[in-house]
């Protein structure tokens, strides 16, 4: 009995929509579709709408595609480092490069050093160590200073301990005799000889400044790399207190608000395609994917969070002259053409595993499935042929 087998075969049937996300996986969720497939029989109290649709051969692709904007990155504040009054400031647009003055406070220029950490004590006292003595040491270097041989990491050297003098013997002298600490280099450290404080005077009285070979706090700004200045936000004769400006990197670059799920599948160093405002394509790079999620800027509640995404322009020219628009970015994946495919609501989730497509007089069609893309599935199997109808919702 043909239409009894039938009834059976639907009876085994768990229909699913089957969800194509990020990760392309499969869930089949339980839901008992309307045409009969009910093993009781019983009428269900709603029905969900089907229609056919015919199997196509077509192109799947897993390419994905954001929209970025151009510009020079997340700006960040920088602060005074030290009281007084702002006498010189930089106007917005402009590049500030290693050994540059950010700012003047009290008619003293504070420059631009690289690297970090930033300048938290003193650098004052002979063979003085730490990072910061190497922050120092390696920009000197760089701006054509002779510095002096450093000591390396594990060597020893000898400092001043004013914490334990001894006292003199009775006989001896009456001025008391300092001990010496010795302190071992650690890796990344630099150590502050009296080539390296010779550097730091001769700098010093090159800028202008009191050539004492002391650095105070807040004598420079100290930022990861090189500065544009995006905006300033005090003016000459304020006081030196608070945020000064913001700036950015100098180097163009793509920023992308990704939901959070599609962002989680990008990973830094992936190659991307860049559709440029002015219609041309250049490749690029994916760089820094933030770690906190944000509601975008005025979106109703319960919209998705997202993650804001850097990407490197590989060949900066190809901005041109711009410093904003619009900018799509491709993110390449894989590509299978001439497929044949269905909409993924065509798929039947069996009990005893598997998938099927069902014809228009009830007969189920066994499937396998290979590439989710755009609501599609790729099909295949015996009997799967172009043209050929099945059932759908919808």
């Amino acid at each position: 009995m043909p239409e009894e087998d039938n009834r059976r075969r639907r009876g085994r049937v768990v229909a699913g929509v089957v969800a194509a996300g990020a990760a392309l996986a499969i869930t089949a969720t339980a839901l008992v579709w309307s045409r009969g497939v009910n093993a009781s029989d019983e009428t269900p109290d709603e029905k969900v709408s089907v229609s056919t649709v015919a199997i196509a051969r077509t192109d799947l692709s897993t390419n994905r595609t954001f929209d970025g904007t151009l510009g020079y990155g997340t700006p960040r504040a920088v602060k005074a480092g030290r009281e007084g009054v702002i006498t010189w400031l930089p106007d917005g647009g402009l590049t500030v490069d290693r050994g540059e003055p950010l700012y003047q406070v009290n008619d003293e220029p504070v420059p631009l050093f690289l690297g970090a950490p930033p300048l938290y004590r003193r650098i004052t006292g002979r063979n003085l160590t730490g990072r910061d003595v190497a922050m120092v040491a390696k920009n000197l270097q760089a701006l054509g200073y002779e510095i002096g041989e450093q000591p390396g990491a594990g060597e020893q050297v000898p400092q001043p301990d004013p914490e334990t003098p001894e006292k003199a013997e009775p006989s001896a002298s009456p001025t008391p005799i300092t001990r010496t600490a010795w302190v071992t280099v650690r890796d990344g450290e630099g150590v502050l000889t009296d080539a390296l404080t010779a550097a730091i005077t001769r700098w010093q009285r090159d800028q202008g400044l009191t050539d004492d070979g002391v650095l105070e706090v807040g004598d420079l700004a100290v930022l990861p790399g090189a500065v544009r200045v995006e905006s300033v936000a005090v003016q000459v004769g304020d006081a030196a207190t608070g945020d000064l400006m913001s700036v950015t990197q100098t180097a163009k670059v793509v920023t992308v608000q990704a939901p959070v799920g599609e962002a989680d599948t990008l990973k830094p160093g992936d190659e991307v395609t860049l559709r440029m405002p002015d219609g041309t394509e250049t490749p690029g790079e994916i760089g820094e994917i933030s770690t906190v999620a944000q509601q975008p800027e005025g979106a109703a509640p319960g919209t998705p969070q997202q993650l804001s995404v850097t990407v490197t322009i590989s060949d900066p020219k190809a901005a041109g002259k711009l410093d904003g628009g619009g900018v799509e970015v491709r993110v390449e994946g894989e590509t299978r053409a001439g497929v044949l495919a269905v909409p993924v609501t065509a798929l039947l989730a069996l009990r005893e595993g598997g998938y099927a497509v069902q014809l228009p007089d009830g007969r189920l069609l066994a499937v396998a499935t290979g590439m989710f893309s755009g609501g599609m599935v790729e099909v295949s199997g015996d009997g799967v042929t172009e043209g050929l109808q099945v059932v759908t919702t919808s």
